[in-house]
């Protein structure tokens, strides 16, 4: 049973749950989405696995998840990239923001997300785990920019939410 770190609104620990009950009960916690690029500044997306228990089906961000009790985030956020997505690299972390949307399963995201970006180099292998990702790609920051102009519903509401701040920053 995977737990989450609950935390009150100045992102203390409050706690933990067990991850599900959590989104049930749309209870605030710490959560991570990485964004690893390539020498050419494309980002690597993921679409994920249609078996996912929120949002399957959908673009997203290279990896997400959340840090387990006893982890920090940056550990996490490490461990799940590899887990994901099949390999390693050096993350930095950009910057925290708050965010809840509900689901049509009646799940509920509310989370403290910190937002890490990573570089691989052109022969960088990609091992995508088939139980969390249906397929991944490449792309532009202005493609991508225009894609969710143009189909938003293709996107997890976090991606779009974190992509939207990470302009900013790169």
């Amino acid at each position: 049973m995977q737990k989450v770190i609950l935390i009150d609104r100045n992102n203390k620990r409050i706690g933990t749950e067990e991850k599900i009950k959590a989104h049930k009960e749309g209870k605030l916690h710490r959560a991570f989405s990485v964004f690893v690029f390539n020498p050419e500044g494309k980002l690597l997306l993921q679409k994920r696995a249609k078996t996912k228990y929120h949002s399957g089906g959908l673009w997203s961000n290279t990896c997400c998840s959340h840090p387990a009790p006893g982890e920090t985030t940056y550990q996490a956020a490490r461990r799940r990239l590899k887990e994901e997505m099949g390999f390693e690299c050096k993350l930095k972390k950009l910057f925290c923001f708050t965010y809840s949307v509900e689901f049509d399963n009646g799940l509920i995201e509310n989370e403290y997300d910190y937002v890490f970006i990573g570089k691989v180099n052109d022969n960088q292998k990609i091992i995508p785990n088939p139980s969390e990702v249906e397929e991944y790609k490449w792309v532009s920051i202005e493609e991508l920019k225009k894609d969710i102009k143009k189909n938003p519903n293709n996107y997890t509401y976090w991606m779009r939410a974190a992509f939207k701040e990470l302009q900013k920053h790169i």
